[in-house]
């Protein structure tokens, strides 16, 4: 599959490489184009990587992955052009933190009543986006089996059931995520809660001395 990786930070170089590893086909995409880190990722992941902007990278994708730092990611997707992305499955992995008041980080105050997930959906109002993987370190992202042996779970959310489901069977194709540990939320809006949590996540991230954890859902 071609997939389309909109970031070039931590998370999107995790998620890339690990997709490259499964035999997927990748363009990593920055602001500009052929930044220094999206160069050096290709040199390491090989013939199937790519890069270029967030525009390239949204029309290469038959699946995007959004991977930006929160505060900025509504004017980066300004850039792409709305034909390249319609139609489209956008897994949004992104959060609306503000550290500038020290740890834990607060939900940036433009997103007090509404969620990043939902201002996505807005933006791209032609793309199916499903909110997932944002409350996990990226090294779990892309291998649940390192805590508990994938025995904890993931939240997802958005409008549309079938993307979800998509999503959904390919987390566990290749980022190893079991099906029944994958709790649907609903509609994007419960993107609310999903973000929500972080803050607690960045905390016990402090208290632990470590992000390799998740949460479990009992019944």
């Amino acid at each position: 599959m071609n997939i389309g990786i909109i970031g070039t930070g931590v998370v999107g170089e995790t998620i890339a490489t690990a997709l490259i590893n499964n035999r997927h086909h990748v363009l990593m995409g920055s602001r500009q184009g052929g930044s220094d880190k999206a160069r050096a990722w290709i040199k390491k992941a090989g013939k199937n990587a790519q890069e270029g902007n967030f525009d390239t990278a949204a029309q290469y994708g038959e699946l995007l992955f959004i991977c930006l730092n929160g505060e900025y990611a509504l004017r980066a997707l300004e850039t792409i052009t709305p034909a390249h992305i319609a139609g489209k499955i956008v897994v949004d992995v992104t959060n609306p933190l503000d550290f500038t008041h020290g740890m834990p980080p607060r939900v940036l105050e433009e997103y007090s009543g509404v969620s990043l997930g939902e201002r996505i959906q807005q933006a791209l109002p032609n793309a199916y986006v499903v909110k997932a993987l944002n409350t996990v370190t990226a090294a779990l992202m892309v291998d649940a089996r390192k805590v508990a042996k994938g025995e904890h779970t993931l939240f997802l959310c958005g409008n549309d059931k079938d993307s979800k489901n998509k999503v959904a069977h390919f987390l566990a194709d290749n980022f190893y995520w079991k099906g029944d540990q994958l709790i649907d939320l609903g509609g994007i809006s419960a993107a609310r809660v999903v973000e929500g949590l972080v803050p607690l996540w960045v905390q016990l991230w402090q208290t632990l001395g470590t992000p390799m954890f998740n949460f479990r859902v009992v019944q």
